[in-house]
């Protein structure tokens, strides 16, 4: 095993691991050394490594040095105070303070679970947010907890309702998590677009190609080049309306009864930086025995997985799975194996702890396992 410490590397060398604990603590450091409290960076830096580790890299911790800067400029607030105003029993309202989205989103998920416990469904609605990195981590906090999780958020613009041309809607994602009695449990996290915007500036970072289908140029037309995607392009609903509708419809809860931005005006964290984002999120927790025995919830959950599982295969495929369970299975691989990350983006956090003056990200270029 080789072992580098370097913030330069060499992009023919392929994946480099880092094992995700010390990747946690890496963030960690470079989110305190940034002004933040030390609870709230171990929040950041958990959020952004189960990402990696569940196989959503493109809202993992090689997007750390992004966030930072967008501090350094005044537009996430480091040191927020945030107080939940309970608005009903069940519900509440969340000034988010420009604060980081993953702060902003555990702490709801926090209160909502609170009132759950006590009313059997809670809900925060939270505006002036920003990017929360991957949408499961706060509907698995609730699933943890043994609730129901569901959080929705809108996003800035990039792409067109239905039958439209330009960018309006968000690829605001829909993350629910639902607790498993002896089987697996449901876990779900998608976005209403064909790919997240996220996976096309991946792309476009290590110098791929996006599949076709996943974005349209500034004139309309398909693209297959994530630089020409990303300059004026847009991204494309997954079926068509029903894509786009779900997105409207994450911009209703996420943002128009937040007091959120909405209709296009979130900012783009990657685009904009004369303003913060004012992004919206719905965030609900629920008993999942409110109207049967827990006993008899486990058990129907149970029926439910077994029979996916015993589902016959379709042509072409091996297995039928439940949303959440090749995530779970990458999870398990990338904590003995882990946490992969491609050369550059190695470079990009080996050069902002240097610029924090804090030691490198401790890195192989052969899995650890």
């Amino acid at each position: 095993m080789t072992a580098t410490q370097t913030a330069k590397a060499d992009t023919t060398q392929g994946a480099f691991y880092a094992d995700a604990d010390e990747a946690e603590a890496f963030g960690r450091r470079l989110l305190v050394a940034h002004g933040l409290p030390e609870e709230d960076a171990a929040t950041v830096a958990r959020c952004l490594v189960r990402a990696d580790l569940r196989g959503v890299d493109t809202h993992g911790l090689q997007t750390l040095p992004h966030y930072l800067e967008r501090v350094r400029r005044g537009l996430i607030n480091p040191r927020p105070s945030l107080k939940v105003e309970r608005v009903t029993p069940m519900a509440g309202s969340l000034d988010g303070q420009d604060a980081f989205g993953f702060v902003v989103a555990t702490k709801a998920m926090a209160e909502a679970i609170d009132m759950a416990r006590e009313y059997g469904v809670g809900i925060v609605s939270a505006r002036r947010s920003t990017h929360f990195g991957m949408a499961a981590n706060y509907a698995l906090q609730a699933m943890d907890a043994g609730f129901i999780g569901i959080v929705f958020t809108n996003a800035s613009k990039a792409m067109p309702p239905w039958g439209g041309r330009e960018g309006l809607l968000g690829t605001s994602p829909i993350a629910v998590a639902a607790p498993g009695g002896a089987e697996m449990p449901f876990d779900l996290d998608m976005s209403p677009a064909v790919a997240a915007r996220g996976k096309i500036r991946r792309a476009a970072r290590r110098g791929q190609p996006i599949p076709s289908g996943y974005a349209l140029d500034a004139k309309g037309r398909p693209t297959t080049d994530p630089n020409v995607a990303l300059d004026g392009g847009t991204v494309q609903p997954i079926g068509g309306p029903k894509g786009s509708g779900l997105a409207m419809l994450m911009d209703v809860m996420g943002g128009v009864i937040s007091g959120a931005a909405f209709g296009g005006g979130v900012r783009n964290q990657f685009e904009e930086f004369d303003q913060p984002q004012n992004v919206g999120h719905f965030i609900m927790a629920m008993k999942p025995d409110l109207f049967v025995s827990r006993d008899e919830y486990s058990k129907r959950m149970d029926t439910l997985v077994q029979r996916v599982h015993a589902c016959p295969t379709a042509e072409g495929f091996d297995e039928v799975i439940m949303p959440g369970e090749r995530e779970r299975r990458l999870e398990a691989i990338h904590r003995r194996s882990g946490v992969p990350f491609h050369a550059k983006e190695v470079a990009a956090m080996q050069e902002a702890a240097a610029k924090a003056g804090l030691p490198p990200l401790s890195v192989s270029n052969q899995p650890l396992a």
